[in-house]
């Protein structure tokens, strides 16, 4: 019996041998004498956990930060990291292997807040790859040497992940353009980086306890170091980094999106109502000419951008493509239908009416589309080439007000829009761009800027501010009355000697034309009519009754 004991120990001794032996074998190729030690990542489970033979999807996206643990980067190689500390997103897949125990992992890492310059748009993005032991939570990563344009499952994942995509969307809208990626590729110390050093992660896994708004999606946080052993020499590319995530639950973010097109649908609901009441206002030949048409063109080249972001962004984010091709649609709508509608109706309002041809109508009216069109892709040639200054050509974007006040000033328009067309375009106009600029968690997870918002709330609120001025003091209320030109007065004197008994025309009743009587206006061409009957015809046609000559304003 004795041999045989032994025999049982040797045995015993061999299986723990051969348990524990797999997790030494995931540790770096290079061992250091200052490696990553079991002091960072505790082997065994907590207490709370299910037994050691549970497997875990780590699949996700993980948000957390990044540290120096120095008080700042102790190397000499990479002086641009300047920062010691930021926020950092994590993108993993997680893929069972032949090995009981041991998952394949693929997935990117992007560190923000890591060069403190310009160039720290999107932050430095590592793609990664290891092996994730699942009994012992142990996961241990490297910096993926793959050739760039090689793809892999993470790039599938990567893909499909609305999280990502939204981020991507706006990052290269909002933030950075094409060029400027490239750009910042090829001259990122991260490029550079990849090349000389061997980044090495190595994380302890454990999982976060249900919370409500969490649903059946499990929580997982991961807490880790990553170091980088120089290829070329002993010394280190740059301290070691402290990092801890914590899984997010994507469906948030699916939903937000969600919700911001039935914002975006709502709006566009809202300026189509808006639309229809100003056009019925404004339904004669005369008020349709006191509205701007640069006005109403601006306007639509807003929808006609916002329309095209939106189908877009529906068609990079396949799993989010109904929602945002049904907002697409109603700003298609709106501008398509409705606006370019109540633009030819500005723009006929205002042709002289000579009789012409057919012909030089039709040329009259291809000009007015070819200079519109012309707008719309030379606003986004602009946009491409002065990307650093997105948010100041947005504020000029919203400045579609000012053509209608000027014009309100040089024709002494009165009343052209309706007060409810002026609040409500107002208010719908600076929703999208508040939400996305303004909401600290906006699903494009673009980082809030007060400042902007508050500036473009302002010049959007003096804009509108300055119209309904005009609309009930005047259109020239807040003008010195010594610049302004000489106006034609309808109430000028008259020789009375053989106007006596005089009939308006409109109404074919006598006119009262006594030194007191104040119901009497007189055109330029010297015809007569009642103050009351002139001011209804006014508003329908700028021409006299009688010889149909143009009439001043009044």
């Amino acid at each position: 019996m004795g041999p045989m004991k032994n025999w049982n120990i040797l045995f015993g001794l061999w299986l723990i041998f051969l348990v524990t032996w797999p997790v030494g074998g995931v540790r770096p190729l290079r061992q250091r004498p200052r490696s990553w030690g079991e002091e960072w990542l505790p082997l065994g489970k907590d207490e709370n956990e299910v037994g050691p033979f549970s497997s875990w999807n780590i699949t996700g996206t993980y948000r957390g930060n990044w540290k120096f643990l120095e008080s700042s980067n102790g190397t000499s190689k990479f002086p641009d990291f300047r920062n010691s500390n930021g926020n950092s997103v994590l993108e993993l897949i997680s893929t069972p292997t032949k090995i009981t125990g041991v998952h394949y992992i693929q997935g990117v890492i992007i560190f923000h807040d890591v060069f403190d310059n310009e160039r720290d748009i999107r932050g430095a993005q590592i793609r990664l790859e290891g092996v994730y032991v699942w009994p012992f939570r142990q996961l241990r990563m490297v910096a993926n040497s793959g050739k760039e344009g090689d793809y892999g499952q993470e790039d599938d994942y990567l893909l499909t992940n609305p999280y990502h995509l939204l981020g991507v969307f706006s990052s290269q809208v909002f933030q950075e353009s094409p060029r400027e990626k490239i750009w910042n590729r090829k001259h990122s110390p991260i490029y550079e980086m990849e090349k000389r050093c061997n980044i090495e992660i190595a994380a302890q896994v454990s999982r976060l306890p249900p919370r409500k708004n969490d649903g059946d999606q499990e929580k997982y946080y991961l807490e880790g170091l990553m170091e980088s052993p120089s290829v070329d020499d002993d010394v280190d590319c740059f301290s070691p980094v402290l990092l801890n995530a914590t899984s997010i639950n994507t469906d948030i973010y699916y939903n937000k999106a969600i919700n911001y097109t039935l914002m975006v649908t709502f709006i566009s609901f809202l300026e189509v109502l808006m639309l229809i009441r100003q056009m019925e206002y404004s339904n004669t030949q005369s008020g349709t000419a006191k509205v701007s048409l640069l006005m109403v063109g601006h306007q639509a080249i807003i929808d006609t951008y916002i329309c095209l972001l939106h189908l877009t962004a529906g068609i990079l984010v396949e799993s989010l493509f109904n929602a945002f091709a049904t907002a697409a649609f109603f700003k298609f709508v709106v501008f398509s239908i409705f606006e370019m509608r109540y633009l030819l109706a500005i723009w006929k309002a205002n042709r002289p009416p000579n009789g012409e041809s057919w012909e030089q109508m039709r040329r009259e009216l291809s000009a007015l589309y070819s200079r519109f069109y012309g707008v719309l892709l030379g606003g986004v040639l602009v946009m491409y080439e002065f990307h650093k200054f997105l948010r100041f050509i947005l504020l000029v974007l919203h400045s579609f007000w000012i053509p209608q006040i000027v014009l309100n000033v040089v024709r002494d328009s009165r009343k052209p829009l309706h007060v409810h067309f002026i609040l409500g375009m107002t208010i719908t106009r600076i929703a999208i761009p508040l939400y996305i600029f303004g909401c600290p968690h906006n699903f494009m997870r673009i980082e809030a800027d007060r400042n902007w918002c508050i500036c473009l709330a302002i010049f959007m609120g003096l804009q509108a501010l300055i119209l309904i001025l005009q609309h009930y003091f005047g259109s020239r209320c807040f003008i010195p009355r010594q610049v302004l030109p000489d106006k034609y007065s309808y109430y000028r004197r008259f020789h009375q000697g053989s106007n006596n008994g005089i009939d308006c025309v409109i109404c074919m009743t006598p006119i009262d034309l006594g030194p007191r009587s104040n119901d009497c206006m007189v055109t330029p061409c010297e015809h007569f009519f009642h103050n009351s009957c002139l001011q209804r015809w006014m508003d329908i046609k700028m021409e006299c009754p009688t010889c149909r000559r143009a009439l001043p304003p009044a």
